[in-house]
């Protein structure tokens, strides 16, 4: 399946807020200082997506994630949602924020159980990912015609090229 790319940035960013706004824990992918890439889940805290193009991440700041991405800021954020057969991956820059009023604005209950300090925690870290681009696979068909098309591939030996849609999506 060759992708389409969409380069508007307000159809980007509409499109991609669509697939992931829903998603409750994105796979955060740092390098480690051993050079291997490590993931771990993270809650995407924002409520939309906005002109600046970024996710926002509460994290400890005495944590991995926060010292890999200090000694290296490129990161990936991968979205799935199975059951929608949607899938995303977002690559990016990340930085640790410190704008108390971003973090005020994104506070929610559920970020209390990992910082029971609050949003004053001295060891909440806020990291913004300024989105570079972004590959998604969205299949819209449903599970019986999936099967259908895989199962007449695997007949004729032609892989199915219909099976939903994929873009990558440049944000700058």
């Amino acid at each position: 399946m060759t992708p389409n790319t969409i380069t508007d940035p307000t159809e980007a960013r509409s499109t991609l807020w669509n697939l992931v706004k829903d998603i409750r824990f994105a796979m955060f992918t740092t390098r480690h200082s051993n050079g291997h890439l490590h993931s771990r889940p993270m809650t995407t805290q924002n409520s939309s997506l906005d002109e600046d193009s970024q996710l926002w991440f509460f994290m400890s700041r005495k944590g991995d994630p926060v010292a890999d991405l200090l000694a290296d800021p490129i990161v990936n954020v991968a979205y799935a949602d199975t059951g929608d057969d949607s899938y995303v991956s977002v690559s990016g820059s990340a930085s640790v924020v410190d704008d108390m009023a971003k973090k005020r604005q994104l506070w929610s209950t559920l970020a209390e159980a990992w910082f029971p300090g609050g949003v004053d925690d001295p060891d909440l870290a806020l990291v913004s990912v300024r989105i570079a681009h972004a590959n998604y696979w969205d299949v819209k068909e449903s599970k019986v015609v999936q099967l259908y098309k895989m199962a007449k591939a695997a007949i004729t030996g032609k892989p199915p090229t219909d099976l939903g849609e994929h873009a990558e999506i440049r944000m700058n």
